[in-house]
């Protein structure tokens, strides 16, 4: 039971994110696009460049913010993910970003934070 109900949170997150990329200029190439690597949540394009998001969902902040689940390890493979899909394309890409959307809030309630990181990196 705890687990659907964390599915569902994460794919109103990502619906959430997706939204609120588009309303800021984002064109959504893809979403939850599986690698031999691990999962990439959404790839957009922005200006012309290439950015893959995680999206990261809390309905509480009992556990911390959304985006401080972001791990050296998630991190190494979020990048592994990264570069697993662009090795699959027809065109060479060499100018991408990692970027991290977190998602505060719970469906019911309609009461929403989004914040957007860009170039995420962690060490």
């Amino acid at each position: 039971m705890k687990n659907l109900y964390r599915q569902k949170i994460g794919k109103w997150g990502e619906a959430i994110a997706s939204e609120y990329l588009a309303a800021n200029g984002c064109n959504i190439l893809a979403a939850n696009v599986r690698t031999s690597e691990g999962e990439i949540d959404l790839v957009v394009e922005l200006a012309g460049e290439t950015r893959f998001v995680e999206v990261k969902s809390r309905t509480s902040r009992k556990f911390g913010y959304p985006e401080e689940s972001i791990t050296v390890v998630k991190y190494e493979h979020m990048v592994a993910a990264a570069e697993s899909y662009l090795s699959k394309l027809e065109k060479s890409i060499e100018d991408w970003h990692l970027d991290v959307v977190a998602v505060y809030g719970k469906p019911e309630s309609g009461i929403i934070e989004v914040e957007w990181f860009k170039d995420v990196e962690v060490s």
